[in-house]
């Protein structure tokens, strides 16, 4: 018996040390206590009403269909103002909502309807996604939608997880295709919300291209409602080639074809695919890193209605 109790006392021992020894630190407006709100009048021919977006930062209210630029702020948001052939669009899935005695951030899976009598009625399945890095607008086109957007931001440390409270609302049943072209459609399977943290270690050839190795690996998938918040919940990082560990999962791979590829600017200020060609070193520096989260994990306009994930105090562990 005094075995068993020294054992357990050893062992409650050295995880208290494990725990007090861990370095949190927080993602710059990851507490999502600051938002910037704006008002954007569409335009007359798909009904010129006035809509709010939102986005991540410091807490300032703009007027007009100006493209945003996030400043000081790390985070966008799906977010967006489009004006495509000269009409004027906006598109919200991603708001902010209560949490405690302060804020989080709402991400919800949804229709947008689109309608001018005599020309156009549709609705856009659009899944809400917040990630570090910038949108670029006014958006112009549906056409290659990463292309719009700068994933990554520079970063040389190596977290050992990355940390944060989470609450999600997950319908059952099949997926909606719904592009704006056609009718709706029902696709087979479950959605999911995702959260994932990336490390890369990039680099420019001669012709601009940029290429990346994948140095850490940290991405989960989310399908069971929650009845309450799950607080300081971890991803772990898995560093070097992570394709033999136990809890690996295909969509974790590498980001190794253009389909795939996030996009960046190169050194010639133009935005390009960044393609990771080979997994990393376990040692190796990384000098960009990617985190991001979403309420639906699949292909453009495909994904469960309602799916909804609320997230706070993003942060990581050293």
């Amino acid at each position: 018996m005094k075995r068993l109790v020294l054992s357990l006392l050893t062992i409650a021992a050295a995880t208290a040390t494990s725990m007090a020894a861990d370095k949190v630190v927080p993602l710059k407006f990851g507490d999502f206590d600051q938002w910037v709100t704006r008002h954007i009048k569409e335009s007359a021919v798909i009904g010129g009403e006035t809509k709010t977006i939102y986005e991540i930062g410091p807490t300032r209210t703009i007027d007009g269909a100006k493209a945003y630029t996030p400043g000081s702020s790390p985070w966008a948001t799906s977010n967006v103002y489009a004006k495509v052939m000269g009409v004027v669009k906006t598109s919200n899935a991603v708001f902010p909502d209560t949490h405690g005695s302060g804020k989080c951030v709402k991400m919800t899976t949804m229709l947008e309807h689109v309608k001018a009598v005599g020309v156009i009625n549709m609705d856009v399945l659009v899944s809400g996604s917040i990630f570090l890095g910038q949108m670029f607008e006014p958006v112009s086109s549906t056409k290659n939608p990463y292309s719009k957007m700068e994933m990554g931001i520079p970063f040389t440390q190596r977290p050992k997880y990355l940390q944060f409270d989470y609450k999600l609302n997950a319908p059952t049943g099949d997926r909606t295709y719904s592009s704006g072209f056609g009718a709706k459609k029902t696709v087979h399977g479950r959605d999911y919300a995702e959260v994932y943290i990336l490390l890369q270690r990039r680099w420019e050839d001669a012709k601009g291209n940029l290429h990346a190795a994948r140095v850490g690996t940290g991405r989960q998938r989310f399908g069971a409602t929650t009845a309450n918040w799950v607080s300081k919940h971890r991803i772990e990082v898995w560093y070097g080639d992570c394709t033999s560990h136990k809890g690996y999962q295909s969509y974790m791979g590498l980001l190794n074809t253009k389909d795939r590829a996030y996009y960046a600017r190169n050194s010639k200020g133009k935005m390009v695919p960044v393609i990771e060609e080979q997994w990393d070193d376990a040692n190796a520096t990384p000098t960009h890193m990617l985190v991001m989260a979403s309420s639906g994990c699949g292909t453009a306009y495909v994904g469960t209605l309602g799916m909804t994930l609320w997230l706070d105090n993003v942060a990581l562990v050293y």
